[in-house]
């Protein structure tokens, strides 16, 4: 491995050719105009504007208002140089109540999108959903109902025939672990349910739903290359101990495998049918030719990574502690008996979570050795960090610009152990509505102001178009990395 470099001060690492750079964002987190042209209600316009749902009574109404401002934000793309944009499309634009004909001018707001991108030379990424459901399907039971996965396939069809002569990278769901364990076990997304055993029939259907997806995408649009998103993670248990290697392997059970196994084995992990065995709905909902279904063959793997966990069985705690880690405080599923850690010494992002970018490469490296050898694109990484603009008008975000360079060095190094990684999108363009965190977290590369909505780039966004120029990346200086 050359270590000069007469361009660069500091060694870099070149990227294969044609290696993809791009950044994303979601619809509902961007667009506001939430009442615009006919869209309907989602279940996340219903949700924040919950009292106590979302931190401040925030809501999605006007976010950054991509909805208005589309052209500034494909200026940015431009500016950026990223070789694809993955975007969102909200099915309640679409749709308004989740069933029937299109809604034209929906659709229309998409066609400009991608007729912007395309004339910029930026490759369309397109997520068909990106959980924000039209509100009446969720009153009729949203994804705990089978009905909800049919629907979605009617959904995707009318996508797929308005936008697939320009689209070719196709996701059908992003994170459906959100979905189903946050939104409907957890309590913590929309819909809000606290409810194990309708999470766990939200999993199904949701995967479901993808498969169903699939075919009609292949008919719709012959060339499209279509693949799935999933939220992994690196679980390790907090020491040798019997009960806490169990509990890791329930945590990873859960979050991974519940999703990896069904997409790639045709099977969902026997452990976790037994240990959901009790919960109703739960997995008594899959029906004989679900699981083909689910597992027909992809073109890609997206996959979302953010941070490691350290885990513990909740018996454990005082050990733990004893052993001079912080505990989480409660379970987010106390079926799981399972305690997250905080690894001592480590940084942390204003979302708590650590920064570990070693856990990227575990995970990409175990990806390609049980699951498979599809080429796999980093769909989203990044970090929120607390922002500001200084007196001279700047936003030096260096712990930004640190972590992403040691996570796109992490991803160097799954391509050196031979994974085939063809891709990496920051998560995010802009600063957003974050969910239950309202405005209050930001993970852009672009600053928004709110609520003016004004745009100004940061540095990691300048930090990062240089990196997509160069197709490489400095050497880490493992910023965080305990």
């Amino acid at each position: 491995m050359s270590t000069s470099s007469s361009h660069h001060q500091s060694p870099t690492r070149p990227f294969p050719p044609g290696f993809l750079w791009g950044t994303a964002t979601a619809s509902y987190q961007i667009e506001g105009a939430t009442l615009a042209d006919d869209r309907g209600p989602s279940i996340w316009d219903n949700f924040s504007h919950t009292p106590g749902a979302v931190w401040n009574g925030d809501t999605g109404d006007v976010a950054c208002d991509h909805y208005h401002r589309m052209e500034e934000d494909l200026d940015l793309l431009g500016e950026l140089g990223v070789g694809a944009y993955r975007f969102s499309v909200a099915w309640p634009r679409v749709q308004p109540t989740g069933k029937g004909p299109a809604n034209q001018s929906g659709l229309d707001f998409y066609r400009r999108l991608v007729d912007g991108l395309r004339s910029r030379n930026i490759e369309p990424t397109l997520t068909l959903y990106h959980w924000d459901l039209p509100q009446p399907l969720e009153d009729e039971g949203g994804w705990c109902e089978r009905d909800t996965a049919e629907r979605f396939a009617d959904y995707v069809d009318l996508v797929a025939r308005a936008l697939g002569s320009d689209v070719e990278r196709w996701i059908t769901l992003n994170e459906p672990w959100c979905s189903s364990w946050l939104g409907y076990g957890a309590g913590r997304h929309a819909p809000g349910l606290k409810d194990i055993g309708k999470a766990a029939a939200a999993n199904h259907h949701l995967l479901l739903a993808h498969g169903l997806a699939i075919p009609i995408l292949r008919a719709a649009v012959p060339s499209a290359k279509v693949g799935i998103t999933l939220n992994l993670g690196d679980h390790r248990p907090g020491s040798e101990h019997e009960l806490d290697v169990a509990a890791a392997r329930r945590a990873d059970g859960n979050l991974n495998r519940l999703f990896l196994e069904p997409i790639f084995h045709g099977q969902y992990p026997q452990d976790m049918l037994d240990h959901y065995d009790q919960t109703q709905p739960g997995f008594s909902v899959v029906r004989e030719g679900d699981l083909e279904l689910i597992a027909q063959p992809l073109d890609f793997l997206g996959v979302n990574y953010y941070f490691p966990s350290t885990v513990v069985d909740t018996s454990r705690a005082t050990e733990a502690r004893l052993a001079g880690y912080v505990v989480a405080e409660s379970e987010q599923f106390p079926d799981l008996r399972v305690r997250s850690l905080e690894t001592p010494g480590r940084d942390r992002t204003s979302m708590n979570w650590e920064i570990a970018a070693s856990g990227l490469t575990s995970l990409l490296v175990r990806i390609r050795n049980d699951y498979t050898t599809l080429p796999i694109y980093i769909t989203e990484n990044g970090a929120a960090f607390d922002d500001y603009v200084d007196p001279n008008g700047r936003v030096l975000d260096h712990n930004r610009v640190a972590y992403l360079q040691e996570h796109i060095s992490a991803v160097h190094d799954a391509i050196d152990a031979g994974v085939n990684v063809q891709g990496y999108f920051v998560w995010s363009l802009l600063d957003n509505f974050e969910w239950s965190f309202g405005y209050s977290r930001r993970f852009g590369i672009v600053w928004v102001d709110f609520p003016t909505g004004d745009r100004l780039a940061k540095e990691s966004y300048h930090w990062y178009r240089d990196t997509i120029r160069s197709n490489s990346v400095e050497y880490a200086t493992s910023v965080g990395s305990g």
